[in-house]
């Protein structure tokens, strides 16, 4: 028997690779000789670059960076087994906890640090860039990973603007002569799973601002310098990004990674699906477990369970879905590919207990699992 473990992480306990090694663990207390296959599993935000990494052999590679505040800092990306992918998660440069709650501004922050990771993943020779745009401090356009990466953002005296969402009120020009010439030949795909536009009511910075420190005045501000820096953006590389879907992600970095990098934006867990190869480790399999710290009506909107699920029903195979916590409106996962769910939690027990022992738990829950499973092989 051939069963596919395909989990995403238990947040503030277990990786996704550690995930699936505690269901492994169960499944051999029932069923030595299986094959189990394990294919770590993300959605494009957090955890997604060990998840790949993991999941293809790859290796995490240590950059100095600049913080969203410009200081320097060490930040990780991965490069995938391939020695060609390489995958990025803005925050680990860019993001909202890197900046203490009384610093947080982002007419001052910027995603310089996230242009310095894709520069330097470009130095390692990969051509095929994944990056993840959740989590960010910035509402600056994706500006400051364009100037990392050689654009020129210039202002009516052919200076160069400042970093951060201000310095777009000084935007006049943009000049990408001396962009990074490897950019030309990279494919770069972005895990993105919202689809606001850059401006305007549900834009960026009206509905992210906030949360990055911006008061009601500074989001007016920034959403008419987006506005701007779109028009010349359109105006200067003939690119339109003020109403594309998802634009306004991350504080308008999907605006600039469309923008510079010519860079399609796509759901996370696909993305993470297609990297890892999981529809081959699917072919010949006779089950498929996946899993998350916690199922509930929200899964079905772009979380792994349901990618992973998705992808198991196109080879007909049963899927068994494993949680921390499943809510009481989970049933609807049922309609989406998920067959049977199992809590790891099997008595009471606090948050605390069930976070440190989530791998003895988790391994529990998957060998009751499989013995349900084996009373009709």
């Amino acid at each position: 028997m051939k069963i596919v473990v395909a989990p995403d992480s238990f947040k503030g306990s277990l990786t996704a690779l550690e995930a699936a090694q505690a269901i492994e663990t169960g499944i051999r207390r029932v069923l030595p000789h299986a094959v189990v296959d394990k294919v770590p599993m993300a959605d494009g935000g957090e955890g997604t670059v060990q998840a790949l990494v993991d999941a293809t052999d790859g290796q995490i590679i240590t950059q100095q960076v600049k913080d969203p505040l410009g200081n320097l800092i060490k930040a990780d990306f991965g490069i995938l087994g391939d020695r060609e992918t390489a995958v990025i998660e803005m925050a680990t440069a860019s993001g909202l906890p890197l900046v203490p709650e009384d610093k947080r501004n982002p007419m001052l922050t910027t995603t310089y640090g996230t242009g310095q990771l894709i520069k330097a993943a470009l130095e390692k020779g990969c051509k095929n860039l994944i990056v993840g745009i959740g989590g960010s401090a910035t509402v600056d356009g994706g500006a400051g990973m364009a100037q990392a990466l050689g654009a020129k953002l210039l202002d009516k005296d052919g200076k160069e603007i400042p970093t951060g969402g201000g310095g777009l009120k000084n935007l006049h020009s943009v000049d990408v002569s001396q962009l990074d010439s490897r950019i030309s030949s990279a494919s770069v795909v972005v895990a993105c799973d919202v689809d606001n536009p850059l401006v305007g009511p549900k834009g960026g910075p009206a509905v992210y601002g906030p949360q990055k420190g911006a008061t009601p005045e500074m989001v007016e501000k920034l959403d008419a310098y987006l506005d701007r820096y779109a028009d010349i953006i359109k105006r200067d590389l003939g690119v339109d990004v003020k109403e594309a879907p998802g634009a306004g992600a991350a504080g308008g970095l999907g605006a600039g990674l469309m923008a510079f990098l010519n860079a399609e934006l796509k759901s996370g867990v696909d993305i993470v699906i297609e990297a890892s190869g999981l529809a081959k480790h699917l072919d010949d399999a006779d089950l498929v477990i996946t899993g998350e710290g916690k199922i509930d009506s929200q899964t079905i909107y772009g979380k792994t369970p349901i990618g992973v699920a998705k992808t198991a029903k196109k080879f007909g195979l049963p899927v068994i879905g494993i949680a921390g916590g499943i809510a009481d409106d989970a049933s609807v996962v049922y309609e989406h590919g998920i067959d049977a769910l199992i809590s790891i939690i099997s008595y009471p027990m606090t948050l605390e207990k069930a976070v440190k022992n989530a791998d003895q738990l988790l391994a529990d829950a998957a060998e009751r699992a499989i013995r349900l499973v084996v009373i009709y092989l």
